[in-house]
């Protein structure tokens, strides 16, 4: 004996402000808007062009005879009495993955993670799964905060792992398991921090540009010879990702340092924070060519080093900083921020000229 067919087989999960429940034709319009939402497109395999036809398939036809036959739990989400986006959990074992997309007028309230929260908890504790991945194309930010949030354990990225329109991208990776706490793992290394003239917050996609500006510069590659040639927008915005992914597993933290117009003038960042040995990090810091001789970086990384020891900061006990022989610029930004030079290694530092010399060591404590 069958129990009962689909919509009486959807269960409703509400956590009193997000519900999931199924779908039904009034969801059809707004479907069709978040299909053809550019930022839903970009991160999905949602059909482009998307038509109401479409839409209207996929959550009166395709999505119930999913649940019918077994192979994947599709929720509606519902948030402030309207529809609100899409939560699946798919497989028909223990082990499932899951996806999810959000209607652009429902961002940016916690709306994802509290519907994945749900769908997690029915999965395991009510659908039998053990096991639920999660995986997205590297640099979709907003999938990697719901995972982290949620309790996903961060694997990595996998090259080549998804197939969408005809492109073979690579994807961010991660999963959870039956009894893992649907808490965070890691602290998300972020932070807005503020000087005279400055900002220091997160990276954009908008600063690639000017990454690209900088990291083409023949000053900043004699010293960073491991930076890509020739370098282009692509691997400012791996920078970029690779930025965002290091903080969200809680190992580094990146500032962008912006002007009064928003304008990137250098990076800097705070690295090994996940060390075994706890309360250490290294500085690293570039700057744009136009913004060099003024002061910017020693500007930016005296805030640094205040928030990286602040006890509600980072809460650091030493801090490091590695200048190679010749790079007069970067010694001086750590002489005049208080750091002793206690040791060289030597010929570890190659340029980008091919040669090797030596690297210059220096460190403060709190």
């Amino acid at each position: 004996m069958t129990g009962p067919g689909w919509p009486l087989n959807v269960p409703v999960l509400s956590d009193g402000v997000v519900t999931l429940r199924a779908h039904t034709p009034a969801d059809v319009d707004r479907a069709l808007e978040m299909a053809q939402d550019p930022e839903f497109v970009r991160w999905t395999a949602v059909p482009t062009p998307h038509s109401r036809s479409m839409s209207e398939q996929f959550a009166l036809e395709v999505v119930p005879k999913n649940w019918n036959d077994g192979v994947a739990m599709c929720w509606a989400i519902e948030f402030e009495g309207r529809y609100a986006g899409n939560v699946d959990v798919r497989g028909k074992g223990v082990l499932a993955d899951i996806g999810f997309g959000l209607h652009p007028d429902c961002r940016g309230h916690g709306v994802m993670t509290a519907a994945v929260a749900l769908a997690i908890d029915h999965a395991f504790v009510e659908a039998g799964k053990e096991a639920v991945q999660w995986h997205a194309h590297v640099g979709n930010l907003g999938s990697l905060r719901v995972a982290h949030a949620c309790g996903f354990r961060l694997h990595g990225t996998q090259p080549d792992l998804l197939l969408e329109r005809g492109r073979i991208l690579d994807g961010w990776t991660g999963s959870i398991r039956f009894g893992d706490a649907p808490v965070p793992r890691t602290t998300w290394r972020e932070s807005t921090l503020r000087t005279d003239r400055f900002t220091l917050r997160p990276l954009r996609t908008a600063d690639a540009p000017r990454i690209v500006e900088a990291c083409t510069d023949p000053s900043t590659r004699h010293f960073l010879s491991h930076l890509p040639e020739p370098y282009g927008p692509a691997d400012a915005l791996a920078y970029i990702h690779d930025a965002w992914w290091k903080a969200a597993i809680g190992r580094n933290e990146t500032w962008a340092i912006a002007d009064g117009d928003d304008r990137l003038l250098g990076t800097i960042n705070v690295m090994g924070l996940d060390d075994p040995a706890g309360g250490v990090g290294e500085i690293g810091y570039w700057t744009h060519p136009d913004a060099r001789r003024q002061g910017v970086m020693t500007e930016a990384a005296r805030a640094v080093v205040d928030h990286a020891f602040d006890p509600d900061g980072l809460d650091r006990r030493r801090l490091a900083i590695v200048a190679a022989e010749g790079n007069t610029g970067s010694r001086r930004i750590a002489e005049s921020l208080g750091f002793a030079h206690y040791g060289t290694e030597h010929g570890t530092a190659r340029l980008a000229d091919g040669t090797v010399t030596d690297h210059h060591l220096h460190e403060r404590l709190r």
